[in-house]
């Protein structure tokens, strides 16, 4: 695979999050989404994971694009056999419009499944930008939610980048897994995504004061998760630390690059 840009598909070998991954552009495509920048040496990286004599290829891609709501869209996909199958989507709207960031973390390591979807919020005090959204979000949330294990309690530092409607489950290896991940995860990412591309749909641009407080709280939200990005010990092995460092401030939360202050 040689891929030049970033809207061009990524389709890894035996990925188990294609489908989904797929599902979201074809989503997408209805807001004519244009190129996003991603430096060439980010848009595809091969590796290696293993043992010397039991190595294990590892393939990492990106996907991105931007729409005049969005500022970016991106995926950050890895595909590392038994050791390690990834697909986390996030969608960071442009601070001119009030809405919330989609995220979608699916992960898949030898120890279970990690998978988590959300509306996550701009400013979860702010009680005119969340109580709108999770209004709509908590119903899909209660629909899927008896349906998979609970995944633990979240973190205190962390409460507040998630809604009440953050769906997480830990789900262990195995055929039932499956059937669950291909059935009801699949059908609740479908439905955030929905009621996602529904409130995109709906947004209005804010006046000036309203964005300069919504770009704060996005900043607040991306130097939070570029710190306690869960995915960095996995990249660095993969990929080295140095390009993992780059990566993930550079492509996957690369706000400041865009707004410094």
């Amino acid at each position: 695979m040689n891929r030049t840009t970033s809207l061009e598909p990524v389709n890894l070998a035996n990925w188990r999050w294609q489908p989904f991954l797929d599902h979201a552009v074809e989503v997408l495509e209805e807001f004519n989404p244009t190129i996003y920048p991603v430096p060439e040496q980010f848009l595809e990286r091969a590796g290696a994971t293993g043992s010397r004599a039991q190595p294990v290829a590892v393939h990492t891609a990106t996907w991105a694009c931007q729409t005049d709501k969005l500022r970016q869209v991106r995926a950050a996909c890895v595909e590392a056999g038994a050791a390690a199958s990834v697909l986390n989507l996030v969608i960071n709207p442009s601070c001119r419009f009030d809405l919330p960031f989609f995220g979608a973390d699916l992960v898949s390591l030898p120890s279970g499944h990690l998978l988590a979807l959300d509306l996550q919020p701009v400013d979860s005090g702010d009680v005119l930008h969340t109580q709108p959204v999770w209004n709509r979000l908590l119903p899909i949330f209660q629909r899927w939610k008896p349906r998979l294990p609970d995944g633990g309690p979240i973190p205190a530092e962390a409460q507040p980048y998630f809604s009440p409607g953050f769906l997480w489950t830990r789900l262990p290896l195995g055929a039932a897994s499956d059937e669950l991940i291909s059935s009801v995860v699949f059908q609740a990412f479908v439905d955030y995504l929905k009621l996602y591309v529904q409130l995109v749909y709906e947004a209005v641009p804010v006046v000036d004061h309203r964005s300069a407080l919504l770009l704060d709280g996005q900043r607040r939200y991306t130097r939070y998760r570029a710190e306690k990005d869960p995915a960095r010990g996995m990249l660095s092995r993969f990929h080295g630390a140095e390009w993992t460092e780059a990566y993930i401030h550079e492509v996957l939360f690369d706000l400041d690059r865009h707004h410094p202050e």
